[in-house]
C-alpha cells in the first residue's frame, strides 16, 4: 500500500501546540487487526463490466434494445450483491462469535449474473446460447467470489438472546465510529485521521472482546454508548472547526481527547481479560479441592 510520509517540514508537517505530545503508533499498533479487504478492483470490475450493453441496446431494434437494457439492470443488480456480501463476508469473519448473513447476497448474486447473460445470449445470439451464457456466468460468478457463509460461528453453546444484544450494541459502536472517520475526512487532516484509525482499532478490540463474552456487555455498556457518542460528536466539531479555520489548538485539543479515549478503551479491554484469567484460577482450585476432596491428586 502506497504511503505519503511527512515531517516537520512537509506540507501537513504540524507543530505541537500543546504541552501533551500526540503518541507515534508503531507499525504493529497502526495495523493492528488490519486485513486487506476482498472488496477491491473484482468486485469494481462487475459494475464497469456490462456498460458497453448501453451502446448495443441504442443501436439495436426497439426488443433487442428492451432485451440488452434488462441485461444491464439485472448485471449492475447482481454487482451490488455482490460486493455487499463481500462486505458482510469480511464483517462475519472478523468475529469469533457471528450469525451467517440472514440474506446470501454473493449466491442471489452468481444466479443474477447468470440471468443477466442470459439475456445478453438472447438478444445477441439466439435460444441455444441463452442456457451456456447464464450457466457459464453463474459457474464463473461462483468459483470468483465464493459462496456466502451458510452456517452460525462460534454459536454452540451460547446463550442467542445475550449474542443478539451484544450484535445489536456492537452495531450501534460501529454506526458511531463509521459517523467519526467520515466527519474527519472533511477536516482534511491525514495526522488526524490515522490517529482516529488507531483509536477505532482500539475501540474494535473491546468489541471483539464483549462479542466472546456476553457478559462484559452491561460494564461496557458506556463505552459502545456514551462515549462513543461524545466521541462523534467532538470529531464532528472539530472537523468543523478545523475544515474552517486550521486552529491548531482545537487539533491539538482534539488529539488530546483521543489519548484519553484510547487509554480509556484499553483499560476497559485489559481489564476485562484480567477478570477472565481471574475466574479461570477460580475455577481450576475449585477443581483441584474437589479432585482431592475425592482422593484424586495432580501432579
Amino acid at each position: 500500500m502506497a504511503q505519503k510520509f511527512g515531517g516537520k517540514y512537509s506540507p501537513d508537517g504540524q507543530t505541537q501546540s500543546s504541552d501533551r505530545p500526540t503518541p507515534q503508533a508503531s507499525p504493529q499498533q497502526e495495523f493492528r487487526g488490519a486485513s486487506r479487504s476482498r472488496i477491491g478492483m473484482r468486485s469494481n470490475l462487475l459494475f464497469i463490466a456490462p456498460l458497453p450493453l448501453i451502446w448495443n441496446a441504442f443501436s439495436a431494434e426497439p426488443l433487442v434494445m428492451a432485451q440488452y437494457l434488462a441485461a444491464l439492470g439485472v448485471l449492475l443488480v447482481s454487482a451490488w450483491l455482490t460486493r455487499e456480501g463481500l462486505r458482510a463476508e469480511e464483517a462475519y469473519d472478523a468475529r469469533k462469535v457471528a450469525r451467517r448473513p440472514a440474506l446470501p447476497r454473493k449466491i442471489l448474486g452468481s444466479i443474477l449474473m447468470g440471468l443477466g447473460l442470459g439475456l445478453v445470449g438472447a438478444a445477441g445470439f439466439g435460444p441455444l446460447e441463452v442456457p451456456i451464457f447464464a450457466v457459464l456466468g453463474a459457474v464463473l460468478h461462483g468459483f470468483a467470489f465464493g459462496i456466502d457463509p451458510l452456517k452460525d460461528k462460534g454459536m454452540e453453546g451460547v446463550d442467542t438472546f445475550q449474542t443478539d444484544r451484544v450484535a445489536r450494541a456492537v452495531e450501534e459502536a460501529e454506526e458511531y465510529l463509521a459517523a467519526m472517520r467520515d466527519a474527519m475526512s472533511r477536516a482534511g487532516d491525514r495526522q488526524a485521521s490515522r490517529r482516529l484509525e488507531q483509536f477505532q482499532a482500539t475501540a474494535r478490540g473491546l468489541f471483539r472482546k464483549i462479542e466472546d463474552d456476553p457478559r462484559d456487555l452491561t460494564a461496557a455498556r458506556k463505552y459502545l454508548t456514551v462515549y462513543l457518542m461524545g466521541a462523534r460528536d467532538a470529531t464532528s466539531r472539530f472537523a468543523e472547526i478545523y475544515g474552517r479555520s486550521r486552529d491548531e489548538q482545537a487539533r491539538a485539543d482534539y488529539l488530546a481527547l483521543l489519548d484519553d479515549l484510547e487509554q480509556n478503551f484499553a483499560a476497559r479491554t485489559e481489564k476485562f481479560l484480567l477478570e477472565d484469567r481471574s475466574d479461570l484460577t477460580i475455577e481450576i482450585e475449585v477443581l483441584r479441592d474437589r479432585l482431592k476432596r475425592e482422593g484424586i491428586t495432580t501432579e
